[in-house]
């Protein structure tokens, strides 16, 4: 039986990156980078789209540069919005299923628990605006879709808190962290293991409701709590490592506002599809060792 084609939007980025892994050896996997797909030409990617014919599109790519997208919403909207109706409307055309990934950024932190799929988005910034329209036009669109919101994703790759901490931590004396932000770290890893588990579901016909569900790791922690994770790892290595200092969001002034609670609540992509995460802690072990 010949494997399933399946198309990664996105190349080098951490999630594409961690899905490329994942499926090695599973499916026939094309990740396309900008060269090839450039999100930020919405109309171009019709064309390489029906010349592939995939049986699957996964979309890992998106302008997730929060603060700079408050100086450029016109490349944030292209790369976060449109086109990802783009990618609904060619999947629907196919008649084949999209996932595709949002964020926690499409609420804006004032609920005191963690967010559900039910709660109503109320994005603070440009970032979060696009991709919920990107989520509403991949809706509208219908289709078979999985929308699965993440949130604070890290990896070994690319730019992120990890990968900051471990430099600044060894670099500095002492490092100022915001400890008023709360949320759940994800581990790229984790977000393609769920992804991995999703399709098999859906492959051996035991997929659940098609539709947008949470997907971020267990357990929560401020900024400065995953900060003191990532020294503590420094320590027992032997490494130096900066003395942490608690600050609050208003000493550490950024151009995007960043919600306050960023928890999201999975229990509906458990209860659907039988997809947990692990807790934070566990897969920031993983991811390092």
């Amino acid at each position: 039986m010949k494997p399933l084609k399946i198309l990664i939007c996105g190349h080098n980025g951490q999630v594409a990156q961690a899905l490329q892994a994942q499926f090695k050896g599973r499916a026939d996997v094309h990740a396309l980078g900008r060269d090839r797909l450039d999100l930020a030409r919405p109309e171009q990617l019709r064309t390489p789209l029906r010349e592939l014919a995939p049986d699957l599109i996964i979309n890992a790519a998106a302008h997730t540069a929060v603060d700079q997208a408050e100086s450029e919403p016109e490349l944030a909207f292209a790369i976060n919005a449109q086109a990802p109706q783009v990618l609904a409307e060619e999947a629907a055309q196919l008649g084949v299923p999209l996932i595709h990934y949002s964020t926690d950024y499409v609420f804006d932190g004032s609920k005191a628990t963690p967010y559900t799929e039910q709660d109503a988005p109320n994005p603070l910034g440009v970032y979060g605006s696009s991709k919920l329209a990107g989520e509403q036009a991949i809706t509208a669109v219908g289709g078979q879709h999985l929308i699965l919101r993440t949130s604070w994703v890290y990896s070994q790759h690319g730019r992120n808190f990890l990968l900051t901490m471990q430099r600044l931590l060894q670099d500095k004396p002492q490092l100022r962290v915001v400890a008023d932000q709360i949320g759940a770290p994800t581990w790229a890893g984790t977000i393609a293991a769920s992804t991995l588990a999703l399709f098999e579901r859906w492959q051996a016909g035991d997929a659940g409701a098609w539709g947008t569900y949470h997907l971020s790791a267990q357990g929560e922690t401020s900024w400065f709590g995953f900060a003191e994770a990532i020294a503590a790892q420094l320590k027992a290595r032997g490494l130096p490592c900066a003395e942490l200092i608690p600050i609050s969001s208003n000493e550490y002034p950024t151009p995007a506002q960043r919600p306050a609670n960023s928890r999201l609540d999975c229990s509906l992509l458990a209860q659907q599809w039988h997809v947990s995460q692990a807790h934070w802690r566990d897969a920031l072990n993983d991811c390092l060792n």
